[in-house]
C-alpha cells in the first residue's frame, strides 16, 4: 500500500475500481463480467501457448527423425558428374565454423526388386566409417546389422524397415537393383542391374525414408551406375536450424559452379506446410483472445455509466478528461495483465507438464489419443519457446489496452452538470 500511496491519483483510483464492487451487490454483475473477462483472456492464452508448444514438439520430432536419416547440407557439382577430388572440397567447406562433419555419398534413383515385387528407391552410396558422423542411420539398424557390413565388392544393401517389409526380405536375403539406363547391345539396350545382400534394416520413425531409401558401398554404388566416383559430398552442421543460413554462406564461397542444397529445401514442401499451419493456428487461436479481450470493452462501458457520479466530483475538483481517461485505462489494463499472466503461468505449467498430464487424462478416460499402433508418435510431444511465449504475451497485452480506449475516451466526455443532475 505504500508503493501504491505514491502512485499518481489516477493508477491508484484505476485499481480501486479494478479491485471494487465484488462483495457490493449494485456492482456484483460488473465485477461478475470483468472476471468473464479476466478468463477469457487467460484461457485463450493459455490456450495459444499450450497449442503451440504441442505444434512445436511434433515438429521437433519429425525434423529429428528427418534428419537422423538425411545431412543437414549436400554440395554438388552443379552440371552433375562426379568429384575428381572430394577430399579437397570437403577440407574446403569444413573450413566454415558451423560445419562439424563431411562426407561423400552418392545417390540415384534405382528400381529395387525381389521376385515379381518391385518397388522405386534411392539408393544412397556411402562409407560406413564416415556415415556415423552425418546421419544416425548406423543406431537405427535394426536386430545385428551394423553399417560395417557394407564392404567393398561384397554387394551389400541396407534397407528401411518399411521397404524390407513391402518386399518381404529379411537380414540374409537376396534383393535385385535395377540401375537406370541400361546397357547397349546389338539386340537393343539391356537393363543393368545387380543383386545384392540384404546386411541390415534401418528404421527411422519417418516412412519417407523407411519405406524408399537402401544403403550400399560408396565403391559399389560407384560401380554400378557409373559414376568413377561420389557425385557430392554431405555436411553435418554443429546447428541444425542454421542450415539454410550455411547453405547460403557455402553457395557463395564456392562458386556457381557448385550446387549447395539444405535439408530445409530438400524437404521444402514438408517445411513450408508446418510453417503455413502454425502461422494459421497462431491466427485462429489469437481471436480467442480479441474476444476475450474485447469483453473489457463491455466491462468498462457499464462501470462509466455506474461510476457517472464519481466521475463527476472528480471533474468538479479538478480532474481533467486526460486524467479520468487514464483512470479507466488503468482499470481495463490491470484486467489485461492479471488475465495475461495467469494465461502465461498456466500455459507454461501445461506445456511443461504435458507428457504427465496426457497419460493421465488418457488412463482416466480409458482412451489413447495416440495410439502406436496407428501413429508413429505415441506420446504427445511439447516444445515451449520463447518466440512464441513472448508474442502471444504482447499480443494479448495490446489487445486488452486497445478495449479500453474507447470506455475511456467516454467516461473523459461525462458532462459534471449532467451526470450530478439526478443525485
Amino acid at each position: 500500500m505504500g508503493l501504491l500511496s505514491r502512485l499518481p491519483y489516477e493508477w491508484q483510483i484505476g485499481w480501486r475500481y479494478t479491485r471494487a464492487g465484488r462483495a457490493g451487490r449494485s456492482n456484483g454483475f460488473i465485477s461478475f463480467i470483468s472476471f468473464v473477462s479476466i478468463v477469457g483472456i487467460a484461457l485463450g492464452v493459455m490456450a495459444l501457448i499450450v497449442v503451440l508448444s504441442v505444434m512445436n514438439g511434433f515438429q521437433k520430432e519429425v525434423r529429428d527423425r528427418m534428419l537422423s536419416a538425411v545431412a543437414h547440407v549436400e554440395v554438388m557439382p552443379a552440371y552433375g558428374g562426379a568429384l575428381s577430388d572430394w577430399p579437397a572440397l570437403a577440407a574446403r567447406v569444413k573450413q566454415d565454423p558451423a560445419v562439424v562433419a563431411a562426407a561423400p555419398y552418392v545417390s540415384v534413383q534405382s528400381l529395387l526388386a525381389r521376385g515379381e515385387d518391385m518397388r522405386g528407391v534411392v539408393v544412397r552410396g556411402v562409407l560406413p566409417e564416415a556415415e556415423p558422423g552425418i546421419t544416425d542411420l548406423g543406431a537405427k539398424l535394426q536386430a545385428d546389422g551394423t553399417l560395417a557390413e557394407l564392404q567393398p565388392g561384397q554387394w551389400r544393401i541396407v534397407l528401411g524397415a518399411e521397404l524390407a517389409r513391402a518386399l518381404g526380405v529379411r537380414r540374409g536375403d537376396p534383393v535385385t537393383v535395377i540401375a537406370p539406363g541400361g546397357q547397349v547391345t546389338p539386340v537393343g539396350v539391356n537393363p543393368r542391374l545387380k543383386q545384392f545382400t540384404v546386411a541390415g534394416i534401418f528404421s527411422v520413425g519417418h516412412y519417407e525414408y523407411d519405406s524408399g531409401m537402401a544403403l550400399i558401398h560408396l565403391d559399389d554404388a560407384a560401380r554400378l551406375y557409373r559414376t568413377e566416383g561420389p557425385t557430392g559430398v554431405q555436411l553435418k552442421l554443429a546447428d541444425v536450424h542454421q542450415a539454410r543460413d550455411v547453405g547460403l554462406r557455402l553457395g557463395m564461397a564456392l562458386g556457381p559452379e557448385w550446387r549447395v542444397r539444405d535439408w530445409t529445401r530438400s524437404n521444402a514442401v514438408w517445411f513450408d506446410a508446418v510453417q503455413v499451419e502454425k502461422r494459421m493456428m497462431f491466427i485462429i487461436l489469437t481471436l480467442i483472445v480479441a474476444v476475450a479481450a474485447f469483453n473489457l470493452v463491455s466491462t468498462l462501458v457499464m462501470t462509466v455509466t455506474d461510476k457517472r457520479a464519481d466521475i463527476a466530483i472528480l471533474r468538479t475538483i479538478g480532474a481533467s478528461p486526460r486524467s479520468i481517461m487514464g483512470i479507466f485505462v488503468v482499470q481495463g489494463a490491470t484486467a489485461g495483465i492479471v488475465g495475461t499472466a495467469a494465461g502465461v503461468g498456466l500455459g507454461l505449467l501445461l506445456a511443461l507438464n504435458i507428457d504427465v498430464i496426457v497419460p493421465a487424462i488418457e488412463r482416466a478416460l480409458g482412451v489413447a489419443f495416440l495410439p502406436s499402433s496407428l501413429y508413429l508418435i505415441s506420446k504427445m510431444p511439447s516444445d515451449p519457446r520463447a518466440s512464441d511465449i513472448v508474442p502471444i504475451g504482447v499480443i494479448s497485452l495490446v489487445l486488452a489496452f486497445l478495449a479500453t480506449l474507447y470506455p475511456s475516451w467516454r467516461a473523459s466526455r461525462v458532462n459534471p452538470a449532467e451526470a450530478l443532475r439526478y443525485e
